[in-house]
């Protein structure tokens, strides 16, 4: 490395340093951030500590009652009924029971619902598996929950703590714990919540049931809330029911650490528009307008609850798991409002889709549920590219059959012939511009002093309009290619097609291919070796060499010709454990780069490509208006 590349090296970090200097904030913007963030920890806990305060008095409240004499003892069970009924009021009836879960299982779906609390407690989804061969399930009883919260008179009360009774409403099933439906047929199955006081002798008709539709080719589940004669025990004056639903997502990608980076929580407000809590630290976010849905999202899988109308507001938040935590994602919950009238309203539709991230699935069901797909949204290029190019050719490609890693061999061989003109054109501009080196070192060496900086520029200039070349000729063509390049960025890494499709050395295109497995991690690389990734990395700086050897940039600019030979090497630590898929198809884009240059090289006669630069430099050269403005600006410069 030469003294002007050392120089040109150290300017750059010199920049990059000063930049981050003056961007820090000041020792006031420091305290008053501060103080912010202390007042909203204060809220926070302040808001834990009461929520902390409300369960501990519930739990009380039910170890109170766990812990009265039962009838079966020849004791008095007076006590124990007063208990129930001061603690769960019109529900007292409902407050014991023993655990009992029913299957609910369809094609695709393995439902299990408990009659504590009448929920969906575990989702199984049977087409899919972990990384290491397990069921792919979305959560289990222990780490998840689903209650239904309201007041009777001044009585809070949560479903989550009751027990329901099963309902057969499809009489094919009757009596049945486990219920199997496949094609295109369908089961309703119920549970109902019945109110009454702990010494009622028959059961009431008064009831709240949860009412599940399955059908056995689909990942939607409609669930309905009826309530039946509850108008004298639901509180008159209630203005909205809350549903409150959490969750400890499980892992289920080989690479802990990026499945984590796409885990978060997903909302849609209903005017359409998609948002989402960070995926990168804890989240939280109170919405005070009306939401359609709430995803808890995952790398591949979604567990989705969408309102028949609309929920009236939503409290969402998010926790990350410790860093050595290997079986679990991140702990999400989510509190929504449901307006509410006991007095009129006796059903509130709503539904839930357990299911993969796959975008034509998703978009069939017209709730933009695609949208948490990460295909480039904020980008209206990026996404138009990907939705109305990638993914209808390599969908159409999936019909045949063929190994993933085949179809991404086709599929980068179509771009690259669509590319071509543009790929055609920087080749002719970087041509040219080499043909016209000679004579451009004739004018820098004409004009060697700083103060001729802008005649040295005048006569460049003059020389590339006299040759017929536009020196930005070879960029436009590479910004036209930037937005395809991010398209790729975000659709092989998104793409569930992908996952666990072997190719080659790599068992899944959707995450890192490994052919050595390190005793131990180096820092911004990681603890493995991808042979796709470094392959990518030693064509892109061949590609580097042989680009800057086109353009024949000679000592100019040395220390940028250095960093564009160090962006490859840094990408080697960023793309190791990224997506293998993504790292093959850079690699193929390379290697099918070096193909097209051989073939433009081999049609191109550079000796006639000179000689019509010659006579095109013979040409009356016609100037434009702008110009002239800046000849007569020169002129009136040099009279002052």
């Amino acid at each position: 490395m030469n003294k002007n590349s050392i120089i040109g090296l150290l300017l750059i970090f010199a920049i990059m340093i000063g930049y981050t200097v003056m961007m820090s904030p000041s020792k006031e913007e420091l305290e008053a951030r501060k103080r912010t963030q202390d007042s909203i920890a204060a809220i926070q806990r302040a808001v834990s500590d009461s929520v902390r305060v409300q369960q501990a008095q519930r739990e009380e409240l039910k170890n109170s009652v766990a812990e009265m004499p039962s009838p079966a003892q020849d004791i008095d069970s007076g006590a124990l009924v007063a208990a129930r009924n001061s603690v769960f009021g019109p529900f007292a009836v409902s407050a014991s029971g023993v655990d009992k879960e029913f299957i609910v299982e369809t094609d695709l779906l393995k439902l299990t619902v408990s009659n504590k609390g009448g929920r969906i407690s575990k989702v199984e989804l049977k087409e899919y598996k972990t990384f290491d061969g397990k069921p792919a399930i979305l959560f289990v009883p222990d780490s998840s929950m689903f209650e239904l919260a309201f007041f009777t008179d001044v009585r809070p009360i949560t479903t989550g703590d009751l027990y329901f009774l099963p309902s057969w409403t499809d009489q094919r099933f009757q009596g049945q714990d486990e219920l199997r439906i496949s094609g295109n047929d369908s089961l309703q199955f119920a549970m109902r919540l019945f109110a009454g006081s702990s010494d009622s002798i028959a059961l009431p008709d008064s009831y709240i049931e949860y009412l599940y539709t399955v059908k056995g080719d689909n990942y939607m589940v409609d669930f309905e809330v009826n309530f039946v004669n509850m108008e004298g025990i639901i509180a008159p004056n209630t203005k909205e029911l809350n549903i409150n639903w959490n969750a400890r997502l499980l892992r289920q990608e080989k690479n802990l650490e990026n499945e984590k980076l796409n885990t978060t929580i997903h909302f849609r407000h209903s005017d359409g528009e998609v948002d989402y809590l960070s995926e990168r630290k804890d989240d939280s976010k109170n919405i005070n307008t009306r939401v359609k849905w709430v995803s808890f999202k995952q790398q591949f899988f979604s567990a989705s609850l969408i309102a028949g109308e609309l929920f009236q507001n939503a409290e969402l938040s998010k926790v990350r798991e410790p860093e050595k935590e290997m079986k679990y994602l991140e702990q999400m919950q989510a509190v929504l409002s449901l307006p509410f009238n006991p007095m009129v309203d006796k059903s509130l539709g709503m539904s839930f889709y357990f299911g993969p991230n796959k975008y034509n699935l998703m978009r069939k069901y017209k709730l933009d549920l695609e949208r948490q797909i990460p295909l480039g949204w904020s980008f209206f290029l990026m996404q138009w590219i990907n939705r109305f190019a990638v993914i209808p050719v390599f969908n159409f490609l999936e019909g045949f059959n063929l190994n993933y890693g085949i179809i991404i061999l086709i599929l980068t061989i179509l771009l690259k012939i669509v590319l071509f003109p543009i790929a055609y054109k920087t080749y002719m501009s970087s041509a040219k511009m080499r043909l016209l080196k000679p004579e451009v070192d004739e004018i820098n060496a004409k004009y060697p002093k700083k103060e001729d900086a802008m005649k040295k520029q005048q006569a460049t200039m003059t020389l590339y309009k006299k040759a017929g070349v536009n020196p930005m000729s070879g960029c436009v063509p590479m910004l036209l290619q930037f937005p395809i390049l991010l398209a790729m960025f975000r659709f092989f890494p998104a793409s569930i097609e992908l996952r666990q499709e072997s190719f080659l050395w790599a068992h899944d295109l959707s995450s890192y291919d490994s052919i050595l497995d390190l005793p131990f991690t180096i820092p911004f690389y990681g603890d493995h070796v991808s042979l796709f990734t470094l392959l990518m990395t030693i064509s892109t700086i061949i590609y580097t060499k042989i680009n800057n050897d086109m353009m024949s940039t000679g000592n100019q600019m040395p220390g940028m010709k250095t960093m564009m030979y160090l962006m490859p090497v840094m990408f080697l630590g960023f793309f190791n454990s990224y997506s293998s898929g993504l790292s093959y198809y850079y690699l193929l884009a390379n290697l099918m780069t070096f193909a097209q240059m051989y073939v433009i090289r081999r049609f191109v006669n550079e000796d006639k490509l000179h000689a019509q630069i010659q006579e095109n430099k013979k040409k009356p050269v016609k100037k434009s208006n702008f110009q002239k403005r800046l000849e007569e600006m020169a002129k009136n410069q040099g009279k002052k």
